[in-house]
């Protein structure tokens, strides 16, 4: 599982472990019941301490996107694609509400507010005929 960290970054590296894994499984590449490295095995591919992918995984665990197997090594969850869907809704909602209550304080009416919505869907979809090669962030 190839993973680029950027050290450098604002976002803690166990935090850029979880995005990743969190993408590869929304897209596909990593699919329920597909094994994931050991601790140790990424954390030397990556070359960053075990305690930090160890982190990442616990993460990942309590989120329902990996799961251990005793004695046999750590996998992507049966519900891993839908643990990642209600995340995502409750991200979604709490972004919506705050749209919505920044948008009753600066007088913007639900229809421009509407109106706004559908630009940014359509910022964010790719041309017809035209394939997003960008991988995603899913958001925690």
């Amino acid at each position: 599982m190839s993973l680029t960290l950027d050290p450098s970054g604002a976002t803690p590296i166990y935090q850029q472990v979880v995005e990743q894994v969190q993408r590869r499984v929304a897209m596909g590449t990593l699919l329920p019941g597909d094994p994931v490295p050991s601790v140790r095995q990424l954390a030397l591919e990556l070359t960053i301490n075990p305690n930090t992918v160890a982190r990442a995984y616990l993460e990942l665990e309590y989120q329902g996107i990996l799961h251990k197997r005793q004695g046999q090594g750590t996998y992507v969850s049966p519900g891993a694609v839908e643990a990642l869907r209600r995340e995502g809704a409750q991200l979604v909602a709490v972004l919506l509400a705050r749209a919505v209550a920044d948008a009753a304080l600066f007088g913007i009416p639900l229809s421009e507010l509407d109106a706004l919505y559908r630009q940014a869907k359509r910022d964010a979809s790719p041309a017809p005929g035209k394939v997003d090669t960008k991988d995603k962030a899913v958001p925690r």
